[in-house]
């Protein structure tokens, strides 16, 4: 089967880039290995989640949300906004196909895309002049080799299958991972009775999603500096010094650290409040881990009945793309910096690696759209 432009991956980046096409009439096809589109906020998601970004920050192309929409969105409510989105531009992935190999012909000038179809069991194959990996940072669940883990006797998983806290009501549990996702976590399981801890390694930044809604509107008209500084100067005002919970403060501001590193500052949910009171316990890195007993870097140690991997995700990308090495580095994100992280070789493309979230998918979705459209227009 051949198109104009392969779409891998039906998330956000996906979606995006596919309707920037439609819009541009750009024949393309999506796939997607799950039996849905947006599966990792549909299956892989805490159900607490909420947009930590204001929604002006988090809307794809074309498509604006509707008036009276919250500021800060929950999960069903971003959901619900995709579902408008892939009706409204008219996206249908084809669900259940496997990637296999993308490879790129230099005879034919086009990439070939193997899938497997995981409900007929049959392979198949598409030809494309342009292949878009929006497969994302988002790949898989990442959990850090510790040693002793495999002793550990009770329960421990990715945060990606982590729901919500119910089942830990009065268990011991320790979070290892203090970005959003970890805090939120912790706060949850606080919230549904957990006796809980949270392994802080490195100083981070505590802010307020407000805070964050007005440095990301500060940082169009003035430099990062000087937002750095405003937005640091508030955080002290709310949170004071918390070095002695455990959380030190960074030298670097938030935003440089953000372009610097890709890491986030923490959007306090409440967890913070909670450390304060002793009611969420905060521990130094984990060294190892013998039976139900893990052991940390200050040479204490603590029985757990549970423990909760937020330690991010890596790409999968690598698996199946040959011939991506101008675009992609050895861990599967791009070489080149942002912006000008999205363009490869041979029509090759990626959406969604920028770790600029929702924002910088819709940036990536009409880079890309509008690249093709130029090569298609000039022939």
């Amino acid at each position: 089967m051949e198109e104009v432009v392969i779409i891998i991956g039906a998330g956000p980046s996906g979606l995006a880039t596919s309707a920037c096409l439609n819009v541009l009439s750009i024949p393309n096809i999506v796939l997607e290995r799950e039996n849905c589109f947006a599966s990792l906020w549909r299956n892989r998601s805490y159900d607490r989640l909420k947009l930590h970004l204001g929604k002006q920050f988090c809307q794809l192309p074309h498509m604006p949300y509707a008036s009276g929409t919250p500021t800060f969105i929950p999960k069903a409510g971003f959901l619900q906004y995709l579902e408008d989105y892939v009706s409204h531009f008219q996206i249908n992935p084809r669900y259940h196909r496997f990637v296999v190999s993308a490879s790129y012909d230099k005879v034919a000038g086009k990439w070939q895309v193997v899938t497997k179809n995981t409900v007929s069991d049959e392979s198949e194959v598409y030809l494309g002049k342009f292949l878009v990996v929006a497969t994302g940072e988002n790949g898989e669940g990442f959990i850090p080799k510790i040693p002793g883990l495999d002793s550990f006797g009770g329960k421990f998983m990715h945060c990606s299958n982590y729901k919500n806290g119910k089942r830990f009501a009065e268990k011991e549990v320790l979070v290892v991972g203090c970005g959003n996702s970890g805090m939120e976590i912790a706060y949850d399981l606080w919230d549904h009775g957990a006796v809980t801890s949270i392994v802080v390694r490195n100083p981070v930044h505590v802010l307020t999603k407000e805070m964050v809604l007005i440095g990301m509107t500060l940082l169009k008209y003035i430099p990062r500096k000087v937002v750095d500084c405003f937005i640091v100067f508030l955080s002290k005002l709310s949170y004071g010094d918390l070095s002695s919970y455990g959380l030190p403060r960074p030298r670097e501001g938030p935003f440089y650290l953000k372009d610097l590193t890709r890491s986030s500052p923490i959007i306090d949910v409440g967890t913070i409040e909670k450390i304060k009171k002793g009611e969420i316990q905060v521990v130094p890195a984990v060294m190892k881990i013998e039976g139900d007993y893990v052991h940390f870097s200050n040479e204490k140690m603590n029985r757990f009945d549970a423990i909760i991997f937020a330690t991010g995700y890596k790409t999968t990308v690598l698996k199946w793309l040959k011939g991506g090495e101008d675009l992609f580095n050895d861990d599967g994100m791009p070489k080149r910096k942002v912006p000008n992280h999205w363009n490869g070789k041979n029509g090759l493309y990626c959406a969604g690696f920028a770790s600029q979230g929702l924002f910088g998918i819709a940036r990536d979705a009409e880079y890309i759209a509008n690249h093709i459209n130029a090569i298609v227009q000039r022939k």
